[in-house]
């Protein structure tokens, strides 16, 4: 017998490579601006001072190969592919060089956004949610393990709009490395099992519309796509 006054939702879930499994999802943190030449594209120079983040809601993940409304509000959504860390070890003030240690595996995700809500509320100095946390804009491929994907620090990251190449780059070039935002992240949060990191994007980023389709991937980590539908 249920003490909720409602059925509470279902968790939040990614697929696994390989396995029946799924993976639970906790929390999900983004870097941003962690390209160079993508910080350039949005105005800013970039820099090592510290990474800075935003965050996703948990029912915001959606698996790769679906389709999404686009979603109301907004005349300008963009898509970003990056490399998602998935943890499946617990950490607090970790050090770099132990903090791929808790790294249960990686996917490919789409950061997909609200660019002119982002952007206004960037002018006025408020906070970015109803521009980065869209209900199904956390797109994520299967996650790889790492026994299988390794620890990917380069190889090409990559996305397409309707066959028409949009980001092209390299893992290498993150300004802070998988490991470098693992320690700085954990020196503010208890990380926990479940938690993803999105790393932040390539330059290139651009606008969506309903029937197009994105499709992309990251150099032994795996593929993505996902089909705009009409606004609901």
């Amino acid at each position: 017998m249920s003490n909720y006054v409602f059925a509470p939702a279902m968790r939040a879930s990614a697929a696994v490579g390989g396995s029946e499994q799924r993976f639970p999802v906790n929390r999900i943190f983004c870097v941003g601006r962690n390209y160079a030449a993508h910080a350039r594209e949005m105005g800013f120079e970039p820099d090592r001072e510290a990474p800075f983040y935003f965050t996703k809601s948990p029912s915001a993940i959606i698996a790769s190969g679906g389709a999404i409304p686009y979603p109301p509000g907004t005349e300008n959504f963009h898509h970003e592919i990056e490399l998602v860390i998935a943890l499946g070890q617990s950490g607090f003030r970790v050090p770099v060089g132990e903090a791929l240690s808790m790294v249960y595996g990686y996917a490919c995700g789409l950061d997909m956004t609200r660019r002119d809500l982002q952007l206004s509320a960037r002018e006025a100095g408020r906070p970015w949610s109803l521009g980065k946390d869209i209900e199904d804009g956390a797109v994520i491929s299967p996650i790889e393990p790492v026994q299988h994907a390794l620890h990917p620090s380069t190889g090409r990251i990559w996305l397409s709009v309707n066959g028409d190449l949009r980001q092209d780059a390299d893992l290498g070039d993150l300004i802070w490395s998988v490991p470098e935002i693992i320690s700085h992240l954990s020196g503010f949060y208890h990380l926990r099992p479940g938690d993803l990191i999105y790393t932040g994007t390539p330059d290139g980023v651009g606008p969506v519309v309903p029937g197009d389709l994105l499709e992309g991937g990251i150099a032994g980590t795996g593929e993505i796509s996902l089909r705009i539908a009409d606004a609901a």
